[in-house]
């Protein structure tokens, strides 16, 4: 199917990773709802380098890849629902019991670390780096649980809010100075809103 652009909005990749299924216009749209769309949604949040992407695309057994896009939903509802039950106040060390399907995903890794030609501004010479070994479909799972981890370990969840949109379902981390903002974004929801509150304003005046 023809997907608009994935929305990268929240200020953190493991909340858009539940935005990844959303209704940015009018329309419900679920990126992950095959393994095409998996593998274009890893490609736009540069999980995944596009070689490697390439590779286990072309090495993938028939519907191998939609199988794994419906891992990653149920790992993205999961995870929905443990970021629901906590959002709004900071996340204490008893939560831990309940990232069981988390650490499952992290544990298959195959990481380690190498050593490569340093590259960007701080000139010639080597640095360490680390790689991942991307043996099959599945483990296009382990950078979305490694975002997942992230996102419990070093956010804040007094943070995490739901755009207050109409219909809207998209979460976002609120780093704003004054912990302000209200929408996934101004351009969407925000303009709407607006646009709304013009209109109420007309209709009392007339």
């Amino acid at each position: 199917m023809d997907r608009p652009p994935a929305m990268f909005i929240a200020d953190s990749l493991g909340l858009d990773f539940l935005n990844s299924v959303a209704t940015p216009v009018d329309t419900p749209v679920d990126w992950l709802d095959d393994g095409e769309g998996l593998v274009d949604w890893l490609a736009q949040a540069k999980l995944v380098p596009a070689d490697e992407l390439g590779a286990l695309k072309a090495r993938a057994m028939p519907g191998e890849l939609d199988n794994v896009a419906g891992q990653a939903r149920a790992l993205r509802e999961w995870f929905r629902g443990f970021v629901q039950a906590h959002a709004g106040r900071p996340l204490t060390a008893k939560a831990l019991h309940e990232l069981g399907p988390l650490n499952d995903v992290l544990e298959r890794d195959e990481a380690f670390r190498q050593i490569v030609p340093r590259s960007g501004e701080q000139g010639d010479g080597l640095a360490l780096l680390r790689m991942r070994r991307w043996r099959s479909p599945e483990s296009l799972l382990l950078p979305i649980g490694e975002a997942l981890a992230k996102f419990v370990c070093e956010e804040d969840f007094s943070d995490v809010k739901a755009c207050e949109g109409h219909n809207c379902t998209m979460l976002f981390a609120d780093h704003t100075r004054r912990r302000a903002r209200r929408w996934c974004t101004m351009a969407i929801c925000g303009n709407r809103a607006k646009q709304a509150a013009h209109r109420s304003r007309l209709k009392s005046r007339q």
